[in-house]
């Protein structure tokens, strides 16, 4: 079925973006006109709860920084006990474009899961060094896996439909790169189909950025082991509602 913009929850985790959240919210308001804005902060202590309130958006807080598993997992309970059968995961820096949105959910008249992909044909954004070796090894493992082509599993910005909010808000990983690595093997796991969409990056609207050259220079040793966590946990047997 074709999902309303109504039926649409927006859950942006937010860890310190009291600069540039109210201006992503304003752009999501306005560009996507009946959907509901979820903020959960991730433990913020720079006023983000605050300014989130006052640019409109219903707010949950996390007492302290769990990641964007911690906080995306929040989010899909919140979905599920208030009866939103799509859930999109959207960057709070505004590097994701709300325009976007609507391609990704229309994906979920066939799939479980719409990836905005980075590296499908859309914009400029590139990576290098071991961030670029490690992006490419996990997306060639985990199409293999999940017998779809992907080319960017690590992507953040995904449009989740009904099976797929139910399951995460039982079982979603919280580790690092939980929310992208994890997530994908533990919803192949429980029936879940994927498919990606092109979108383009924008730079951060402001901020900080979560990474630097030291964490970029062990992302490829973590994200490999990340990968292995991923494969290697016991099996919970949870299967995505029909």
């Amino acid at each position: 079925m074709v999902y309303p913009l109504d039926q649409v929850l927006v859950v942006m985790p937010a860890f310190n973006e009291s600069e540039v959240i109210s201006q992503v919210i304003s752009e999501v308001r306005a560009i996507l006109p009946g959907v509901s804005v979820l903020v959960v902060s991730d433990g913020s202590t720079d006023g983000t709860v605050e300014v989130a309130r006052a640019a409109g958006a219903q707010v949950l807080e996390l007492p302290f920084n769990l990641g964007v598993g911690g906080a995306m997992r929040l989010g899909f309970r919140y979905a599920v006990e208030n009866g939103f059968p799509v859930a999109v995961q959207l960057d709070s820096d505004g590097q994701h474009n709300p325009a976007d949105v609507p391609a990704l959910v229309a994906e979920l008249e066939r799939f479980d899961v719409a990836i905005g992909a980075r590296f499908a044909g859309e914009g400029e954004y590139t990576v290098r060094g071991p961030r670029r070796w490690a992006m490419k090894f996990l997306s060639g493992t985990l199409s293999r896996a999940l017998a779809t082509r992907l080319t960017d599993t690590t992507s953040g910005f995904k449009a989740h439909g009904p099976r797929a909010v139910a399951l995460f808000a039982q079982d979603f990983p919280a580790e690092y790169l939980g929310d992208t690595i994890e997530s994908l093997v533990t919803g192949h796991r429980g029936g879940l189909t994927f498919t990606q969409v092109g979108v383009a990056m924008r730079e951060r609207a402001g901020g900080t950025p979560s990474h630097n050259q030291l964490k970029s220079a062990v992302y490829l040793g973590r994200a490999f082991f990340a990968l292995v966590i991923a494969f290697l946990r016991p099996r919970r047997w949870t299967t995505a509602a029909a």
